[in-house]
């Protein structure tokens, strides 16, 4: 399908979704540093304005493998890489919400700590509107695809590279110059190209 939206767009369709009976699951997916977590905030706090306690978010990130993890396994440096993440752990989160029978407690990574926080943020049997944002979902790879069939509408938010350059720039603006440019150079950036070049086509593309 591949149409294109804009956030007013969206906003209007995901609200006539957020008001009716059925849990709906919405996948963000881009780059990093492409304004997911930024675009879900704003849609959950406006479709949240008119329907109250019944759209949430579902951060991937919470599902990154502890950095002991990673250390073990040698994978420490591309740490946010697909191989990196517990794309089981999601799905079954997924599964749990979907039942919608009993309140559940998600992950949420904090980038201060860089760790996943276990059970920070509940989602209510009431909210109707699950908002799932992270880099991967529509990975062409057999791993992340086993998420597809979950989600009733995608989302890709499609940013030009020296865009997201530019954003990683000041995301790792705290770091040394020269660890910051090895970050971006060595994983962000490899990362935002196979978002770009192996995602499956979205139902909707936000272009910013």
């Amino acid at each position: 399908m591949n149409e294109n939206t804009d956030v007013a767009s969206l906003v209007e369709r995901l609200s006539a979704l957020a008001g009716a009976e059925a849990r709906v699951f919405v996948a963000i997916a881009g780059a990093p540093a492409s304004g997911k977590s930024t675009l879900a905030e704003t849609l959950r706090d406006r479709i949240g304005h008119a329907h109250p306690g019944r759209v949430e978010i579902l951060p991937m990130d919470g599902f990154h493998y502890d950095d002991a993890v990673l250390r073990a396994r040698g994978t420490l440096a591309r740490k946010g890489a697909p191989h990196t993440f517990d794309v089981d752990g999601l799905a079954a989160m997924l599964d749990r919400l979907a039942a919608r029978d009993r309140p559940v407690a998600v992950p949420v990574f904090d980038r201060t700590l860089e760790i996943s926080r276990a059970a920070a943020r509940i989602i209510d049997p009431g909210v109707r509107l699950i908002l799932v944002e992270g880099n991967y979902l529509l990975l062409d790879d057999p791993d992340w695809a086993r998420l597809r069939p979950r989600f009733d509408l995608t989302v890709f938010v499609d940013v030009p590279p020296e865009v997201l350059e530019t954003r990683l720039a000041a995301r790792w603006s705290a770091l040394d110059p020269e660890q910051a440019q090895v970050k971006i150079a060595k994983n962000d950036l490899p990362n935002a190209r196979l978002v770009a070049g192996q995602s499956v086509a979205a139902d909707l593309v936000l272009e910013g």
